[in-house]
């Protein structure tokens, strides 16, 4: 039976993931290069016209569509045919469709754009554009089926209550990918331009992030408030100890470090958001930031040149979330017994779906980034490089100085 104050809920945290692409978009130019920092936030920014377009017409289909033996939706709702103002949602009969389409469209706004702080300075938007469509419809619409649209993941038993395989894993070794086919910068520009950018991209994805993982509840109960507490309490365990992290090491306090743990563990928790205990999400706060931390080690020593360290925070982030879920999950909460009480076959399936996930991602991305290199080239000419994109490709800058 339809709910009002779920449904208005809904609405709200809707709102609160769209205000993550352009936080993201601030967080990630401040980041960068002020002579970079209009192609990348208009880079992130893109995707809310592009893929809202795609996501109408084709993708809420293929996602959450009638299943077609497990692996895509069908055309049923292609061009939005077949949703009126009341039709509700299946999963509950709580919410309307068209809320939880509009909803689940803000997910695949920023998810595609998580990949841009990895291949910073290199790609031309226009190849960009051609990369996110095709991205779009090989790797996300596919995947958010197999989890949430009662594809063949969803139906074995795999969980992720908000997308740490198809966000966050999806994306991070997307970026990877990215960063491998690319290859190195040729001119490095000095980043970090803007704290206070960044700083503020924070607070928003932070803010924004309550409806991301409190809203994948997808109704107001009890399991809302459970989402939406670890959120907050991972979130910040992780911020503070890669504070401590990055104290301990050099001696200085980093409020860039600060940031990056906080995201750090909104990306770990965000698959385990609803199935988990407050106390449980206290261990994956502090987890996910000696792990985060410990993976842009190790590719700042193989000389990966992932500029915004997006696969050392999102790609392993939700990618040890995923399993995180299968060790603390309770069903005394919701979804499934972890292994700490005795839930080894769901370990497992956790273990192998996120293997799966970061696997294809990758693979995937790869190759879709080299046919878009045939249709249009990816790489900007050297001398862009060292000049900046905006200057190259916009007509406007973040500086007029820049």
């Amino acid at each position: 039976m339809f709910n009002a104050a779920s449904d208005g809920f809904m609405l709200i945290a809707a709102a609160l993931v769209f205000i993550m692409t352009p936080g993201l978009a601030l967080f990630y130019g401040g980041m960068e290069n002020k002579r970079n920092a209009v192609t990348m936030m208009m880079q992130n920014f893109f995707s809310v016209g592009w893929t809202t377009v795609l996501w109408v017409l084709f993708g809420f289909s293929l996602a959450f569509g009638p299943d077609v033996k497990g692996i895509i939706g069908n055309g049923h709702y292609f061009f939005l045919n077949n949703l009126s103002m009341n039709t509700l949602f299946p999963g509950n009969d709580q919410i309307s469709m068209l809320t939880f389409m509009v909803y689940q469209l803000m997910f695949a706004i920023i998810t595609p754009v998580l990949m841009t702080g990895a291949f910073a300075d290199r790609m031309r938007f226009k190849s960009f554009i051609i990369f996110l469509t095709l991205w779009l419809f090989i790797v996300y619409f596919p995947l958010a089926h197999w989890v949430w649209g009662n594809g063949f993941l969803a139906k074995w038993g795999v969980e992720d209550f908000a997308g740490g395989l198809v966000v966050h894993t999806s994306a991070g070794f997307g970026a990877l990918a990215a960063i491998f086919y690319l290859g190195k910068r040729k001119h490095i520009l000095e980043g970090n331009h803007n704290l206070p950018l960044i700083v503020i991209g924070t607070a928003l994805l932070w803010f924004g992030w309550f409806g991301f993982n409190a809203g994948s509840a997808l109704r107001v109960d009890t399991d809302t408030n459970v989402a939406f507490a670890t959120t907050m309490i991972a979130a910040s365990f992780a911020a503070v100890t890669w504070m401590f992290m990055d104290y301990w090491r050099t001696g200085r306090w980093s409020a860039l470090g600060f940031m990056t743990g906080s995201i750090a563990g909104l990306a770990t928790v965000t698959p385990t958001a609803g199935f988990i205990s407050p106390q449980a999400a206290m261990i994956v706060g502090i987890v996910s930031a000696i792990i985060c931390h410990l993976a842009v080690d190790f590719k700042n020593k193989r000389n990966w040149d992932d500029a915004l360290d997006v696969w050392g925070v999102h790609g392993i982030g939700g990618f040890s979330g995923i399993i995180l879920l299968g060790i603390f999950g309770s069903s005394a909460i919701l979804g499934s017994n972890g292994l700490i009480y005795g839930g080894a076959s769901f370990f497992v399936k956790q273990v192998a779906a996120a293997i799966f996930v970061a696997i294809y991602a990758y693979v995937v991305t790869y190759i879709l980034i080299w046919i878009t290199d045939k249709i249009s080239p990816v790489r900007v000419p050297e001398g862009a490089e060292e000049t900046g994109l905006d200057a190259y490709e916009w007509a406007e800058a973040t500086y007029v100085d820049a």
